[in-house]
């Protein structure tokens, strides 16, 4: 790859005028390179294409973006174009993603080390979330697929780039530019019958999503590693005219390889049936009906928020497992046994949210938020307002402290009644019901 831009050269912002110094090298790729830049005295990243990508149409959709502005500030979006009179072609500034920040690819070739199941719901729940945000504005990504997002291992924050993809939904001269990433395109592109769309979109969130929780391709089972040169032909095949989910509950022909597909086997099991539930749906209905059979993102972000939620630890071998209502039921009321260590696993306290089917379980770390605590602010993670403490003589006794600026309600399982100040805590016990304003939460064991 060589360099369009040399180190300290300068370009201007279109609309600031500001001079855009270039300051390092970071990359390049099939459209064009990527610089570290300074521009009006903040560090920033720019993006220059190749002679033969920067197209008018190129410009006009990237145009169109940086009027539009992003959907919030997990995408490094497009900010102001960039020329100069002395260099061909333009290019674009967007913000600089930080050095914590890893690519979903490390994930899969295992090398983001200590990474938590925590931190991958959180991740998982802000990618939907976040491509919510982008189709609620009319906008379609086309090309999810792992290599443009990057997570913070340690809180699971993510950042989406390569935004120069994104384009009106349903532009139809606009989505013929880009079609998508292999293995993650929805069958009917590559069956030639569609072009991207937030329809399309959501097949390959789901894709993504597969990923991130199983380490694992969902086509990808006996019939792909039966095959002995795999080539286009046969890539059409699985990916397009004839795709089939690896678990799918009526077909298991297609199911996976031992041999090959260890990631897939081990993983599939450890998690909750609810959101195995929509990767079966994902794959099976969505994969036969875009328009109706999809999953949306509004249910992909309650069964997120519900895994994370679902999560507390094995108290043999500390390892993180799930709350799961349908194996508790099944097994009679008694939660399987650990994943990791095969001993026999306890509930810890819980709050269950009166009138719903939310169970949060109460860890250390658990942290309660509008999302939560108030109906009228669902998926608000903005600030918490309640978070589980220790008793400071009794490391035994757990209390749930208000964080929050109004008092609560509670009365415990002796029906004494009193009020939770800001700032004081109320200790969890079976039986104790706090009433939060229009949400009220019971402690279980």
């Amino acid at each position: 790859m060589y360099q369009l831009l040399r180190q300290q050269q300068v370009v201007h912002g279109e609309t600031s005028r500001a001079a855009c110094r270039v300051e390092q090298f970071l990359g390049g790729g099939g459209q064009g390179e990527v610089y570290k830049v300074n521009i009006g005295g903040s560090t920033m990243a720019l993006k220059w294409y190749f002679p033969h990508v920067a197209t008018p149409e190129q410009r006009k959709s990237l145009e169109v973006l940086v009027v539009k502005g992003p959907p919030n500030n997990s995408f490094l979006w497009p900010m102001e174009m960039v020329s100069d009179r002395k260099v061909p072609g333009y290019g674009y500034v967007m913000p600089l993603r930080d050095a914590r920040f890893k690519g979903i690819i490390d994930l899969m070739k295992g090398s983001a080390k200590g990474i938590t199941y925590r931190a991958l719901a959180t991740a998982g729940y802000q990618l939907v979330e976040n491509y919510y945000q982008l189709h609620c504005m009319g906008l379609c990504y086309r090309d999810i697929n792992f290599g443009n997002v990057f997570f913070d291992p340690a809180t699971g924050d993510v950042r989406i780039c390569d935004n120069d993809n994104v384009c009106v939904n349903n532009d139809k001269e606009a989505a013929l530019s880009v079609l998508g990433t292999p293995r993650f395109m929805a069958p009917e592109i590559v069956r030639g019958e569609a072009l991207p769309s937030t329809d399309t979109d959501r097949y390959s969130l789901a894709v993504l999503l597969f990923y991130i929780f199983m380490v694992s391709d969902p086509l990808a089972g006996k019939r792909e590693s039966s095959i002995k040169a795999f080539d286009d032909k046969a890539m059409r095949k699985l990916y397009g005219a004839d795709p089939l989910f690896i678990f799918d509950p009526d077909d298991h022909s297609n199911e996976p390889d031992p041999l090959h597909h260890k990631n897939a086997m081990a993983y599939w099991p450890l998690y909750p049936q609810f959101l195995r539930d929509l990767f079966i749906q994902s794959f099976t209905k969505g994969l036969r009906d875009p328009q109706n059979g999809r999953v949306t993102e509004n249910p992909w972000r309650a069964a997120l928020v519900k895994l994370r939620d679902s999560i507390y630890y094995c108290r043999t071998c500390r390892e993180e497992v799930f709350y799961d209502p349908a194996a508790i039921k099944a097994a009679g009321g008694k939660p399987d046994k650990c994943w990791s260590c095969g001993k026999e696993l306890s509930l810890p306290f819980r709050m269950r949210i009166v009138g719903q089917e939310t169970m949060i379980m109460l860890n250390l770390e658990t942290k309660l938020y509008p999302h939560h605590l108030d109906s009228n602010r669902q998926y608000d993670f903005s600030q918490p307002l309640a978070e589980v403490i220790t008793h400071p003589k009794d490391p035994s006794i757990q209390g749930l402290r208000n964080l929050s600026t109004k008092k609560w309600n509670m009365t415990n399982a002796n029906k004494e009644v009193r009020d939770v100040e800001p700032g004081r805590s109320v200790t969890i016990a079976s039986g104790t019901k706090i009433s939060f304003g229009n949400i009220e939460g019971e402690f279980r064991l």
